[in-house]
């Protein structure tokens, strides 16, 4: 009888260190191999049309008239999760390519379903009132519309929430695509 407790107090100490073991870990006994092994594929990018994109003046901007900076935002409209990464192109209405520095350090952003991503683009503001003048002696350059590329995920053509892209020497710099909105 002896002999017989002393092994089932053995065999309910372990069956007690394998429960805490796998409460501890997720892990139940005999799938840690699977567990391990087992690696998962990264989303794919988001595709132009699992997009919807929209766009207003920032809060934190240059001073002076016109956009000044503006926060562009990346929903995903789509049933699939994927991912944004980069910085966006940026051409004005009508074809007008502006040169894009970057700033920030890219990442990838993974985008669930009705989630959200975001960049901001900072121009060269116009100066003064009415027509407005730029600093360099160019003259300002307003748009309807802007379009907003990101690599591997097309081209979109937005409007600002409020107001005209405004700007001056057709010149943007553009943080990479954040989960955080910009201010």
């Amino acid at each position: 009888m002896r002999h017989s407790n002393g092994i089932r107090r053995a065999a309910l100490a372990t069956t007690t260190v394998t429960a805490v073991a796998a409460a501890v870990t997720g892990i139940l006994p005999g799938t840690a191999m699977a567990a391990s092994a087992t690696t998962s594929t990264p989303p794919p990018a988001c595709p132009a049309s699992a997009l919807q994109v929209s766009a207003w003046q920032a809060a934190d901007r240059p001073v002076g008239t016109g956009t000044g900076a503006a926060v562009v935002q990346f929903t995903n409209v789509s049933r699939k999760t994927c991912v944004l990464k980069g910085y966006p192109t940026v051409t004005g209405a009508g074809n007008t390519p502006l040169k894009v520095t970057p700033t920030g350090t890219a990442a990838a952003v993974t985008v669930r379903p009705q989630g959200k991503a975001w960049v901001k683009l900072t121009f060269v503001q116009v100066q003064g009132e009415g027509d407005g003048y730029c600093v360099s002696g160019n003259t300002p350059a307003a748009y309807p519309t802007m379009v907003i590329g990101l690599p591997n995920s097309g081209q979109h053509q937005v409007a600002l929430k409020d107001g005209w892209w405004a700007q001056c020497d057709n010149k943007v710099t553009a943080t990479p695509v954040s989960a955080v909105e910009p201010s």
